[in-house]
């Protein structure tokens, strides 16, 4: 008797759903067996955004807030660290809930996507084992600090659009990551923290290959739906992100990623836009104080 199939786009849907920790790890790794050993099936239909959940399973903490709300801590104390760690961690845990949307949401596409994001997804899970490891070492479980949830909402900005979500998510939220982490790694060891700094250094090395992926599938959307991967950039990214894009770029980590130069001369633009606009209402701001105190 054949062996029973089962959809992977409901089971990737199943882990996206789920709200405890450690059922969406364990799931994260079953499906990943399941998808390898050939035992999931693979819809050719599309599926519109309306049939599918717009929030991700997630336990009762970490409370979310604005990213404007989260406190700046140092890293000399070991509260600092942890609650570096955790930022970390939570962008991670985010993560293992993104790989696997783009596996439910996105139907009808070449097995390699699938394969892409499901790998992509068991190394996020892998990534956030990690770092939780780390964070019982430095007293604290995630959860116990304060968090955003920036990624889950581009998520559903691009719901409707996997070339989007393509361009967006690895290409630009998820690449922040190759841009910033070196500069955490910096400053942990230099406050001696060696141990971390090289589960960062592990990390950033895998996420180069995430946001390569993300590349690979938005030229396959590009090419798919005839138009042109940078000129399409740029446009979805001074769209969502004009004025809220910052340097300075990992340019060497970007560029085996899989952006082409003339894509990070097209972000690099878009951020020195935001930095103009920033200084406009900067001088706004203090021609408005002049006048009120004159």
């Amino acid at each position: 008797m054949a062996a029973e199939s089962f959809s992977l786009h409901e089971l990737a849907a199943r882990c996206v759903g789920s709200t405890s920790v450690a059922e969406k790890l364990a799931l994260t790794t079953d499906v990943a067996a399941r998808f390898d050993a050939g035992d999931t099936t693979i819809d050719d239909a599309t599926i519109g955004a309306a049939h599918l959940p717009t929030t991700a399973g997630r336990p009762e903490t970490p409370r979310l807030v604005a990213p404007r709300e989260l406190p700046r801590r140092g890293l000399a104390t070991q509260e600092g660290r942890a609650a570096l760690v955790h930022a970390v961690a939570h962008i991670e845990f985010n993560a293992i809930n993104l790989a696997w949307d783009a596996v439910a949401r996105f139907r009808g596409l070449p097995l390699e996507y699938y394969r892409d994001w499901v790998g992509v997804a068991v190394d996020e899970a892998r990534h956030f084992g990690w770092l939780s490891a780390r964070l019982a070492e430095l007293g604290h479980v995630y959860g116990d600090f304060d968090a955003h949830n920036g990624l889950w909402d581009m998520a559903i900005k691009t719901a409707d659009s996997c070339l989007s979500r393509m361009a967006l998510v690895p290409r630009v939220l998820e690449a922040r990551g190759l841009d910033v982490t070196p500069g955490m790694i910096a400053r942990l060891r230099a406050a001696g923290d060696e141990t971390t700094a090289l589960i960062l250094e592990d990390i950033l090395r895998e996420e180069v290959a995430h946001v390569a992926a993300g590349s690979r599938w938005f030229v396959w959307c590009c090419e798919r739906e005839h138009v042109e991967p940078g000129v399409m950039f740029e446009t979805l990214v001074a769209r969502h992100f004009r004025g809220a894009l910052r340097g300075p770029f990992n340019t060497d980590a970007r560029l085996r990623a899989g952006f082409t130069l003339a894509e990070l001369a097209s972000i690099e633009r878009v951020a020195e836009d935001g930095r103009a606009q920033d200084a406009a209402d900067r001088a706004r701001s203090r021609k408005a104080s002049d006048e009120l105190a004159a």
